[in-house]
Formats: structure tokens, C-alpha cells, sequence
């Protein structure tokens, strides 16, 4: 019988179980700690030899995304320099399953002399390490997920959910809001979706298919067609928005008038009081009304009531604001 399966759901309980164990070990040093980062005037420097270092990363990358300044510091590389990096304002987090690492026990003396706060993440309490820390974060497992009990798979778990808890304390204590997320991932789907305007989407100036009410629906068919947004824009003699005239309005004027259709004025068959939106408006809230309407476009008047563009639902699409 294949033992693959069991193994995998082996390890994946232990791992279970070591993080779920971490809730017990939460004390005062985790408040401390939350509380010593929340009154740094500097930034966190995150350091870790080998995997914790790795984890480390995660830990750095988590707090700087969620407004905790924050790098990672490779130890080794500090004591050859890049100590210039850290200022008596940091606080470090210096993570060490066995709380006796090398490389940063030999930091001890430096950021001592500099006063810079320590707050340790490692799995024995009587550690060297966690002796000479301002706080202690017990991040110990009962056992590897590794049968050989020395690949570090369960503590690795486990130290980046610690990690995970710390910025998620800090988060809410500091009120950091979605909005301020976003400005941290403009990048990114929420950071479109809160930052990217009508304006900055909407087609304006040439790109603009713009008709007036005494255009001939021959000449209308032809806009459209050479702007290839399916809708023209009518303005009426006070230049302002007086409808619109879509791919739709030319199907249904065909099936209504037939020939004679196409001797008509823009005017006679367009569509009155067509949906628009501001260009401050978030693209967002364009693609909504978009879809509570059944529609694929929306005009954008400017503060005159004249037409200023157009923003069409491939545009948003294709800027991924979904």
C-alpha cells in the first residue's frame, strides 16, 4: 500500500498541532513586544541564519506591507558591514529555533551598545538569545514534522504564524485600513480597485467618437465604427451631452425604419439621457454601475456637462480591477 497519503496528513497534523499549540504560549512578552514596535521611531530589522532566515523574510515582507517599516538583515552579512544599516531607533527581531545561533549571538554586543530594543522569536526560554532580549516570543514545537526529527518543518510553521500573529496585532492596533493597504500595493488588484480613476482609464481627445444631433446616421455609423468603442457621443447645439447613439440604437432604428434609417438625423434616433460618471470617480465604481445596468460604457461629462470621454468595460477589465 502506498503510504504517501498518510505521511502527508502526518505531517500536515503535527504542523497543525505546533501552531495551534503557539495559542497557549502567548504572554505578556507578545504584548510587549507589539508595544515596543508600535513605539519605535525607527524601523524593524528582521535577521535569521538558514531557514529562520527565511522565514524571516516572510515575517520583514509581511509587517513592511501592513505599515511596519521593516527589512530583513542577513546576521552573517552584519558583521561585515551592513550593521551600518541599523539605527539605536530599530527593533530587531532576531529569530533562532535554538536561541544559540552564532551569527546572532555575536550582534548581542553591538546592538547592546547601541541600545537598539531586541525581541527574540526562538524555542528555548533559557536561550542566550532569549536571556539578552527585551521581549521572548515562544515559538517552541513539541516535535518535527520530519521523521529524523531534525528538518526543521514544524518550527518553521510555526515561527511564521507567530509572525503573522505580530503584524495582524499590529494592524489593529495602529487602525491600518484597507485604503492604507492598497497604497502600499498599487500593484496589485485592491490597490487598482482603490487608486485607479474613471479619468485615468477613459478615452478623451481623438480617441473620442463624438457626433451632434444634425449628424446623418450614415456619418454617425461611421464614427462609431473608426473609434471602435460601439457608442458615438451626441452633443447638442450648447455643445453639451444630449444623448448617445450604440451599436444597439443602429440595430433597433434598422428593424424599426428600415431603409429610411439611414436618411435620418442622429437626433431622431439616439438614446436620451445616456448613464455617466464623474472622472474622479474610482474605475471600480464604473464597472459597477456597469453591471447593475446591463450596459458596457458610460460617458464622461466635464464640469460644463460637455462630453470630456468615454470609459468602456474592456478598459477596466484589462487594468484587472474585476
Amino acid at each position: 500500500m502506498d503510504d504517501t497519503l498518510k505521511i502527508a496528513r502526518q505531517v500536515l497534523k503535527i504542523e497543525a498541532d505546533a501552531v495551534l499549540a503557539l495559542i497557549r504560549k502567548l504572554d505578556s512578552d507578545f504584548s510587549k513586544a507589539v508595544d515596543i514596535i508600535l513605539h519605535a521611531e525607527g524601523r524593524v530589522v528582521v535577521t535569521g541564519m538558514g531557514k529562520s532566515g527565511l522565514v524571516g523574510k516572510k515575517i520583514a515582507a509581511t509587517l513592511a506591507s501592513t505599515g511596519t517599516p521593516a527589512f530583513f538583515l542577513h546576521p552573517a552579512e552584519a558583521s561585515h558591514g551592513d550593521l551600518g544599516m541599523v539605527t539605536p531607533h530599530d527593533v530587531i527581531i532576531a529569530i533562532s529555533c535554538s536561541g544559540e545561533t552564532n551569527e546572532l549571538i555575536n550582534l548581542i554586543p553591538f546592538l547592546k551598545r547601541f541600545d537598539v530594543s531586541i525581541i527574540s522569536m526562538t524555542g528555548k526560554a533559557n536561550s542566550t538569545l532569549s536571556k539578552s532580549s527585551n521581549a521572548n516570543i515562544d515559538v517552541s514545537v513539541k516535535e518535527e514534522a520530519c521523521p529524523l526529527g531534525i528538518t526543521p518543518t514544524a518550527s518553521t510553521t510555526a515561527t511564521l504564524a507567530m509572525g503573522d500573529a505580530l503584524a495582524v496585532a499590529l494592524i489593529v492596533r495602529r487602525g491600518f485600513r484597507k485604503e492604507d493597504f492598497a497604497s502600499f500595493h498599487p500593484g496589485g488588484s485592491l490597490g487598482k480597485k482603490l487608486f485607479v480613476k474613471v479619468k485615468d482609464l477613459m478615452h478623451a481627445g481623438d480617441e473620442l467618437p463624438l457626433i451632434s444631433v444634425r449628424t446623418p446616421v450614415m456619418d454617425a455609423i461611421m464614427e462609431i465604427s473608426s473609434k471602435r468603442l460601439g457608442i458615438a457621443i451626441v452633443s447638442g447645439r450648447d455643445k453639451k451631452i444630449a444623448g448617445v447613439l450604440t451599436d444597439g440604437d443602429v440595430r433597433r432604428g434598422v428593424q424599426k425604419f428600415a431603409k429610411d434609417f439611414f436618411d435620418m438625423k442622429t437626433g431622431d434616433v439616439m438614446t436620451l439621457n445616456p448613464r455617466t460618471i464623474s472622472g474622479d470617480e474610482l474605475a471600480a465604481k464604473a464597472l459597477a454601475l456597469m453591471q447593475t445596468h446591463s450596459i458596457t460604457s458610460l460617458v464622461v461629462p466635464d464640469s460644463k456637462g460637455a462630453a470630456a470621454g468615454i470609459i468602456h468595460l474592456h478598459d477596466i477589465l484589462k487594468k484587472g480591477i474585476v
